[in-house]
């Protein structure tokens, strides 16, 4: 009974050790300013967060093209592409995947917001996203809000592709509010 637990015991702490191994980094805090990037999009063209100055940003990190949880959260975000404009405001996805990938997963499922590729998985480190799985590694579903001065207003580390999108424009539309409301200025949108 006693090598049981002590079996148990050893166990627990390799799980932990794996764990921590294969979650390494810390996604930045909600305050600071977002780390800047440039990545290629699905066509080839670069893309850097500092293009977006002045607009709300949803940057979202996904673990791969073609799997079902990531086309369901495209799939959203795509829907709601005319609400996030009427909240000036742009979605990028970020994953580890190459621009070919991203292009031929853009052509399949009809979308047509940026998807970026951080082949050398430097963007989705800084973010804190990056799942280690020993042979390869991949992004963690992971989305930062970052507000038009470029600053984490909103992260989320555990996310619900079916229902995210939805989730992140009430976000929007409550973080947008409190922003109006500090600087005296009126958010007005056009539904």
């Amino acid at each position: 009974m006693r090598w049981l637990i002590v079996l148990v015991a050893i166990v627990f702490v390799l799980f932990v050790v794996g764990w921590r191994l294969a979650f390494a980094g810390t996604p930045p805090a909600v305050g600071n300013a977002a780390p800047e990037f440039i990545l290629p999009s699905q066509d080839g063209k670069p893309i850097s967060l500092k293009d977006f100055r002045g607009k709300w940003v949803v940057l979202y990190f996904y673990p791969k093209d073609f799997t079902s949880g990531c086309t369901v959260e495209a799939h959203n975000f795509q829907r709601d592409q005319q609400q996030y404009a009427q909240r000036n405001t742009v979605v990028l996805g970020v994953s580890v995947d190459s621009v070919d990938s991203h292009k031929r997963f853009c052509a399949k499922e009809g979308l047509n917001f940026k998807l970026l590729a951080d082949s050398d998985h430097k963007v989705v480190s800084a973010y804190g996203s990056l799942i280690n799985l020993g042979v390869t590694q991949i992004a963690s579903r992971h989305t930062f809000i970052i507000d038009p001065q470029g600053r984490i207003v909103r992260s989320y580390t555990s996310v619900d592709p079916n229902k995210h999108s939805q989730e992140v424009l009430a976000a929007l539309d409550e973080l947008q509010k409190n922003a109006s409301s500090a600087t005296g200025t009126e958010h007005t949108r056009h539904d």
